[in-house]
C-alpha cells in the first residue's frame, strides 16, 4: 500500500464521498461470460443500476462482442482487466503496449473504447506497472476492504454475500464481484447474478445511488 501511495499514476481503492445521495460503485471482473454476463445485465437493467465491467482480453470474441456492445448501450462503463499476474513484471513500455492493444480490440469488436482504467489480476501490482499506466494515462483501480464476493472460505451463497455487502457498505465503496473466471470463460457465476439481484434493491431501498467509475 506504500507503493500505491507513492505510485506515479496513482490508484483508486475507494471513491471519496461527495454530496447526496450516498453512492456505491458496483464492479464486475473476468467477463465477458456468454452465459452469466447477459443475465447480470438483465438484473442491472431491471433494477436501474449502473456498473463498471473490467474485461479480460482473451474472453472477448465474436461471440461475446455483442455483450460488450450491450454494456455500452445500456450505460455501463467498460475498463481493462487481466487474467495473469505476469503483467506486474512487464516493462512499462510492454505493459502500455499490451493494454493499448486490448483497448483497441474492444473498440474494434464492440464499437466503443473502454475508459482509462485498469484492474490487475488479483490486485497484484508493481512500480513498473504504475509507470506503464502513466505512459498511456490510465489509472489502477482496486476495491474497498471487505467489499468482495469472496466469502471467507465458505461457499459463495448469494443471500449471505448480498447481506454482508449491504450491511458493510459505506459511501464511496467499490464493490467487486465476478461475472466470469480468469481461466474458464464460461464459468458458472449464477451466485453473482443472484447476489446482485438481492443487493441492488436492498441498497436502493435505503437511498443508495449506483455510480460508474468512469464515463462510458
Amino acid at each position: 500500500f506504500l507503493l500505491d501511495r507513492f505510485a506515479p499514476a496513482g490508484s483508486v481503492w475507494r471513491v471519496p464521498p461527495a454530496g447526496s445521495p450516498p453512492t456505491v460503485y458496483l464492479t464486475f471482473d473476468d467477463g465477458p461470460n456468454p452465459t452469466a454476463t447477459p443475465q447480470l445485465l438483465d438484473v442491472l437493467r431491471d433494477t436501474g443500476a449502473r456498473a463498471t465491467f473490467f474485461l479480460i482480453d482473451t474472453h472477448l470474441t465474436s461471440e461475446t462482442a455483442p455483450i460488450v456492445r450491450r454494456m455500452f448501450a445500456e450505460g455501463h462503463a467498460v475498463a481493462l482487466h487481466s487474467d495473469t499476474r505476469a503483467l506486474m513484471v512487464k516493462s512499462p513500455d510492454a505493459l502500455a503496449g499490451i493494454l493499448t492493444k486490448n483497448a483497441d480490440r474492444i473498440e474494434q469488436l464492440a464499437g466503443s473504447r473502454p475508459c482509462r482504467l485498469f484492474r490487475p489480476h488479483a490486485g497484484w501490482r508493481s512500480r513498473a506497472m504504475y509507470e506503464g499506466l502513466k505512459k498511456i494515462d490510465h489509472q489502477l483501480v482496486g476495491w474497498s476492504w471487505g467489499m468482495w464476493d469472496f466469502n471467507w472460505y465458505r461457499g459463495r451463497e448469494s443471500p449471505s454475500i448480498a447481506e454482508r455487502l449491504a450491511r458493510k457498505v459505506s459511501p464511496g465503496d467499490i464493490i467487486v464481484m465476478h461475472d466470469g473466471h480468469h481461466v474458464n470463460p464460461r464459468a458458472d457465476r449464477q451466485y453473482a447474478v443472484e447476489a446482485t439481484r438481492l443487493l441492488v434493491p436492498a441498497l436502493s431501498a435505503k437511498g443508495w445511488n449506483f455510480g460508474r467509475l468512469c464515463e462510458p
